[in-house]
């Protein structure tokens, strides 16, 4: 079992920056995938980034430039470091966490924190 917990979400201008924070239970580095998702109100659940215990990372085309994934493995945390936000980035932002060794894969989630972006 991997527990994440998420923190760092508010309110903030367009075009401003937040940073989100997710401390997860365990070894970051034995964790296969740690990813952001955002569920904005009405909207299904997207793929905002990924990052791999090796540090590979992958961005949805509608952030990339702007956000930034990372891990620090001495903290156990990743980071979502967003700049230049547009008002549709208001959404829920969750962590999420894929573990496996062959089948079945793991999969955590956090309770997510709210981001509103807005003047």
């Amino acid at each position: 079992q991997v527990q994440l917990v998420e923190s760092g979400g508010g309110l903030v201008q367009p075009g401003g920056s937040l940073e989100l924070s997710c401390a997860a239970s365990a070894r970051i580095f034995t964790i296969n995938v740690m990813a952001w998702y955002r569920q904005a109100p009405g909207k299904q659940c997207e793929l905002v980034a990924s990052i791999t215990s090796g540090g590979t990372t992958n961005y949805a085309d509608f952030v990339k430039g702007r956000f930034t994934i990372s891990g620090d493995n001495a903290k156990n945390t990743v980071y979502l470091q967003m700049n230049s936000l547009k008002p549709e980035g208001t959404a829920v932002y969750h962590c999420n966490a894929k573990q496996w060794v062959g089948l079945p894969i793991e999969d955590y989630w956090g309770q997510g924190t709210q981001v509103n972006v807005a003047s």
